[in-house]
């Protein structure tokens, strides 16, 4: 800090600042000048219209940015990162008792993001409990009482790496403790003339609960039928485990019921332990892809996507295509989709998940490992104790060398392979596994398996291979789970269902010179001992305008489905034509197997929280069918409504569901919910209800207690939460209007927003021996300046409430407390005679 302290008088007497003016004056200083913060101002009390002279405390402006020594809880903000809220304490510095500097702990100093060398670099002061920031030259700190917050502004020589939205790991939160409930319900009711009624629900979730950087979680699935066969139900809790992130390693450790990570291998279910590098703790340009899957429905329908009998996801979707894309980085593997028509038919096709090459950058090892009891559906634990690990590792620039194993008694399983990254020709991998099985009947089983797979984005041609993949085994080549199947049904060596070849394809292609995109997806697999299945679907859309109407659409797609022996095809058209800025018409037209239906839909966006769709349709051979489906975001849950009615047919309705309950110490609140069991934050408003806040979906409105569940973060991604200032109540304000926070996955975040309440009045502060406090003095609720005094005691306050008291401040110290009656007057903003009598603080 420099030592040569620039004096500053205001001397031009012709201007004279009144009272008021100057006090509101006086406060920028403090907030804007940033490059005089150790500049001393002296004021020329001659152009003060004061009466009283002798009575006047400008100790608080008396330097440009100085803050009075003590400790002040505000929220550290590290360039464009934001720290949470914390004590800093403010001390005079050695070489000038007389100024105070903002005191960063080691602590504090842990979180900045520093290099490891630069922080070791760091000397500290004052017994070692400050940091001397000399030691990194061009830091610069800048408290700001105003709006409660520190401003550190670092090099970016000194700070580990870091993206736009993305902070290095001495920045993320663990969150606080606390427990969850995370739900999604489905209920269906459907009348049909022939069969009479039958209703059904379903439903699956998570509790859990964490405790420091721990997530203990469980996982829930329950079931309900009942039509005229009887009546069924199930409440199963199908999964438990924990995990946690071991942030120096950039790896997952979870303990548990679990299911098999494995880029090489096929998944299984066991109970053990593993130790995975998890990608999401990467940079978001060195992270994977999460899966899509999409369709056609056909009616108001029900899409569940389960993988090993576990439910990933479950909802309601409107006639037409779909596409789901909210599911999991972490979901690989096969998965199988069901939609549930609500006239009582369905289809089910299965959906590869198989990712981009597995490739490392140089230097960089990406490992896997595990060891546990295998188990069968239900986590009945069966067959001998199982060691897996695999890896990849970056050899050099483009290269990198993968290979795993699998440990099992009498299985065995073992992978070698290599990447390549191609560079302008894209990225491949190719990799081979040997399996040795020992099975009762048939003696020791021997095979091989071999793999390609490839991706590329060819920027020039608007084209991108997301995914093209190669598989061929022989047939007594044996994965671990139809190893573990062959054991528990005794199928001896048959290896009944073994795969023989698997092809798969996702291409997108983009046309811009006509306004058209398309779509591809190939999935095609050969069996040893069973007939094939493949799916293939393609689509083609395009916008255009047409007159005055703009943004037009057109698609068209088709599907082909082979399972067990049964094909579906599906050719689906729809146009559509939108009318102002939120509705639109919708026709379609869909051909298959079952015949053909036509459809003609209105769809309206009400607002951000609430969306409808009213359609009706004819299909061959039957009645008219009017359907109707209905979208709303709230506080407390998202929903979806669907009814549909066909003459002479059926009539059906459908609800479904996504919310959850969070508690802490600090509070609890009812909220939607994106992932079950995922990254929450919660904001407190101190008290306030009705304020509304937002993430990165519609706005939420705080409760009674003025807490409010934020649902829609990510995991390691520097998230923002703000208050929507232009929908708060006119006696509302907010001091600290946007937070950021980046948080562990599954974490419980939590963030409190500056609010003040209250109405804004003018009044007279009188001492008990009849004088006013001086004029400049602070006034506080809450540690926080509601009003300056001017002359003669008058001062215009904010956030008044009835019964409030307040300190006056001056001299560095409180010095006495006045209280606000508990009836205001009715208009308080005009009412200038208030006297507030101000007594004495007690030392």
């Amino acid at each position: 800090m420099s030592e040569n302290k620039t004096q500053r008088t205001i001397t031009d007497k012709r201007t004279r600042l009144t009272p008021l003016a100057l006090a509101i004056f006086l406060t920028l200083p403090a907030a804007g000048l940033h490059s005089v913060w150790a500049q001393k101002v002296e004021f020329n009390l001659d152009n003060l219209d004061v009466s009283d002279r002798d009575n006047i405390d400008l100790t608080q402006f008396s330097r440009a940015g100085f803050i009075m020594p003590g400790q002040y809880d505000l929220v550290v903000h590290v360039n464009k990162s934001e720290l949470p809220e914390m004590p800093i304490n403010f001390l005079p510095p050695d070489n000038d008792p007389k100024d105070s500097v903002a005191c960063l702990t080691p602590e504090i100093m842990m979180q900045l993001g520093l290099k490891p060398n630069s922080l070791a670099n760091v000397s500290y002061w004052h017994s070692g409990e400050c940091a001397d920031l000399i030691s990194l030259p061009g830091t610069l700190v800048r408290g700001d009482l105003a709006g409660s917050a520190l401003y550190i502004s670092v090099p970016q020589a000194y700070l580990e790496y870091n993206a736009p939205d993305w902070d290095p790991p001495s920045r993320w939160d663990e969150g606080i403790p606390g427990v969850l409930f995370d739900y999604n319900v489905n209920l269906n009711y459907t009348d049909a003339k022939r069969d009479e009624d039958s209703t059904s629900g379903s439903g699956n979730g998570i509790a859990g609960a964490n405790i420091g950087p721990w997530r203990v979680r469980a996982d829930w699935q329950a079931h309900y039928s009942r039509n005229p066969r009887g009546t069924t139900q199930q409440m199963s809790w199908s999964q438990y485990y924990a995990y946690r992130a071991i942030k120096a390693w950039r790896a997952k450790l979870m303990v548990g019921q679990n299911y098999l990570a494995t880029d090489l291998f096929e998944s299984v279910r066991y109970i053990g332990v593993s130790l995975t590098s998890d990608d999401s703790q990467l940079p978001p340009n060195l992270r994977g892809y999460a899966p899509e899957v999409s369709g056609v429905a056909r009616t108001n329908a029900k899409v569940t996507i389960s993988q090993l009998g576990r439910v990933l996801y479950e909802s309601q979707v409107a006639p037409g295509p779909f596409l789901i894309q909210d599911l999991s980085e972490a979901v690989s593997g096969t998965l199988d989709v069901k939609v549930e028509e609500q006239d009582g038919s369905s289809q089910q096709f299965q959906v590869d998940t198989a990712s981009i090459p597995y490739l490392s950058r140089p230097g960089q090892v990406r490992y896997k490992v595990s060891a546990g009891q295998p188990a069968d559906q239900q986590f009945h634990p069966h067959g001998t104790l199982m060691h897996t690990g695999e890896f990849s590792w970056g050899i050099s620039n483009g290269w990198s060398l993968l290979g795993g194993g699998v440990a099992a008694g009498k299985y065995n399983a073992l992978s070698v392979g290599v990447g390549r990254d191609l560079l302008a020709l894209g990225a491949i991998s190719f990799s081979a596994t040997q399996s040795r099985a020992e099975l009762p009947r048939s003696g020791k089983q021997i095979g091989s398996s071999y793999s390609v797979s490839y991706s590329k984005r060819f920027e020039e041609y608007d084209t991108q291979v997301t995914f093209a993949g190669y598989r061929f085994s022989q047939r007594n080549f044996m994965s671990m789970s139809s190893y573990l199947d062959a054991l528990l049904n005794d199928e001896g060596g048959n290896n009944r269902g073994s795969s023989k070849q698997t092809y798969s394809l996702t291409l997108n292609k983009q046309f811009r010179s006509l306004g058209l995109s398309a779509f591809l997806n190939y999935n095609y697999q050969t069996y040893w001992n069973r007939p094939a299945t493949s799916r293939w679907n393609m689509s083609l859309a395009r916008y255009f305008d047409l007159g005055n109407i703009k943004n037009m659409s057109v698609n068209l797609s088709a599907y082909r489905t082979q399972l067990r022996g049964k094909t579906d095809d599906s050719l689906y058209l729809s146009l559509n034509v939108p009318f102002g800025s939120s509705s639109s018409i919708n026709y379609s037209a869909q051909n298959g197997d079952y015949g053909t239906t036509q459809n003609v839909g209105w769809y309206d966006r009400v607002d951000e929280r609430n969306n409808y769709q009213v359609s009706t349709s004819t299909s061959s051979g039957t009645s008219p069918t009017f359907s109707g489906f209905y979208s709303h975001t709230g506080n407390y849950m998202q929903s979806n409504t669907s009814a549909s009615y066909q003459s002479g047919g059926y009539r059906s309705a459908g609800f479904s569901a996504q919310g959850g309950v969070t508690a802490t110490a600090q509070g609890a609140a009812l909220h939607r919910t994106n992932f079950a069991g995922g990254t929450r934050l919660m904001v407190d408003t101190e008290g306030v209800s009705g304020v509304p806040v937002q993430g990165n979906g519609a706005v939420t409105y705080t409760n009674m207690f003025g807490k409010a569940l934020i649902a829609d973060v990510n995991s390691y991604y520097r998230n923002q939460a703000s208050i929507d200032i232009n929908k708060l109540a006119d006696n509302v304000e907010a001091e600290r209007p946007i937070t950021q926070v980046t948080l562990t996955e599954g974490a419980i975040g939590y963030r409190t927003f500056g609010v003040i309440t209250g109405q804004k009045l003018m009044a007279v502060i009188r001492r008990a021996d009849g004088s006013f406090p001086p004029f400049g003095a602070s006034v506080l609720s809450k540690g926080r300046e509601t009003g300056i005094v001017n002359d003669n005691g008058n001062v215009w306050l904010s956030g008044v409430n009835p019964g409030t008291k307040m300190d006056v401040k001056w001299s560095g110290k409180t010095q006495c407390t006045i209280s606000l009656p508990n009836v205001l007057p009715e208009d308080a903003m005009g009412e200038t005679n208030l006297l507030l009598p101000c007594i004495d603080s007690v030392e």
